[in-house]
């Protein structure tokens, strides 16, 4: 079974396949280095008893971690609207 669409098939896709991978890379550095940052602020919120800091810290990760995994599912989205159109 072939997971991966046929990027031949239709004109241009290898320019959105650059811009997709591109925006890709920079959505996930983001949400790594917001992850890295809520953490910390999660970790030394909760050490020292403030509590607001921690919250915020922690509302953060899950942010960073949501930003990840819906810019997963836009490609994978991109992806099947891609093999779509190689079918029409």
């Amino acid at each position: 079974m072939d997971v991966f669409p046929d990027f031949d098939g239709l004109s241009g896709i290898s320019e959105l396949r650059e811009v997709a991978g591109a925006l890709l890379m920079s959505v996930l550095v983001v949400a790594v280095l917001m992850l890295i940052v809520s953490a910390i602020c999660w970790a030394i919120g909760a050490a020292n008893g403030n509590y607001q800091v921690a919250t915020k810290g922690r509302i953060g990760v899950f942010v960073a971690l949501g930003g990840a995994i819906l810019a997963g599912a836009g490609v994978a989205w991109l992806n099947w609207l891609v093999t779509i159109g190689g079918q029409l």
